[in-house]
């Protein structure tokens, strides 16, 4: 299910991290689901095991995640909402970025096809 790229310039545990996150999305991982062990991903992933739980630490302080001792980490309830917040705090950055592409001369037909492939692709339709 985890997949690690170990070419990426993105540290692993943003790589982890961002799964989750999209897996949780796309409903792969629902509410309430136990998310792998430190060690058995550790050993599947061959990552240090200080990585894989940097990364539940910090899907834990998201929000998205909650540890329960001796059990391990699962799906927080408010995880999609919790997500979907922090996705909607990069809309600023996402309109500055389509503003420099505006300024460079690239037709506003051209960036809402990007959008529309986004959308067909992997994301829903509002």
């Amino acid at each position: 299910m985890f997949q690690i790229d170990v070419m990426s310039r993105t540290p692993v545990y943003e790589q982890l991290v961002d799964q989750v996150e999209r897996f949780i999305l796309m409903g792969i991982l629902k509410e309430d689901d136990k998310l792998p062990s430190v060690r058995s991903l550790s050993n599947q992933l061959a990552v240090n095991p200080n990585t894989i739980q940097k990364s539940y630490s910090e899907l834990d302080r998201r929000g998205v995640v909650y540890s329960v001792p001796g059990r391990g980490c699962f799906v927080a309830r408010d995880a999609r909402e919790c997500i979907g917040a922090r996705k909607r705090q990069q809309l600023d950055a996402f309109t500055e970025q389509v503003r420099e592409l505006a300024l460079a001369g690239i037709e506003k037909e051209a960036i809402l096809s990007c959008v529309e492939e986004a959308y067909g692709k992997g994301g829903e339709d509002k």
